[in-house]
């Protein structure tokens, strides 16, 4: 596996992740019409976000990893991002390596933190993966994201500096 920019076409496999995490409706509030359209300008924004993807021997998309500032102006100096992993490539180390090489192109941009705004408390999966990365859970709002077999679960606010 390889993690490297994105390509214009990788927009089918980031796409098929897309749409596989809206079927799923468990760990992103993305509303569950959501179009290709945007998706795609939101995974493939202009500069300063960047996306990378990990790519299997085979060539295709196992994995998607956004970056960019957490705000704009004076909050610039802290990024955030966001992951996608295939269903059937979870738990062989594709989200750790796309965590990792995000952290490290973050510090090369020059960002101070990261701060991750939503991460749903039963994605417990991630939220174990942020943990042993040195992430902090700085927060979190209560019932703040309708699970579809949960029911209202808290979402966190996740924080870890740079430096």
């Amino acid at each position: 596996m390889i993690v490297r920019d994105v390509i214009d076409g990788d927009w089918p496999g980031v796409w098929r992740l897309v749409q596989q995490v809206l079927a799923e409706n468990d760990t992103y509030p993305w509303p569950p019409d959501l179009s290709e359209a945007d998706a795609r300008s939101d995974w493939f924004a202009p500069p300063p976000v960047r996306t990378r993807v990990a790519v299997d021997d085979d060539g295709r998309v196992v994995g998607a990893a956004k970056r960019g500032p957490n705000r704009p102006g004076p909050g610039a100096h802290v990024g955030t991002a966001s992951f996608l992993v295939d269903q059937d490539s979870r738990g062989h180390g594709v989200g750790r390596r796309l965590v990792v090489d995000t952290l490290e192109r973050l510090r090369e941009d020059g960002f101070a933190a990261v701060q991750f705004n939503a991460v749903a408390a039963s994605n417990v999966h991630a939220v174990r993966l942020y943990e042993d990365l040195g992430f902090e859970i700085i927060g979190t709002v209560p019932e703040a994201f309708e699970h579809p077999t949960q029911g209202r679960v808290g979402v966190h606010v996740m924080h870890r500096a740079l430096d």
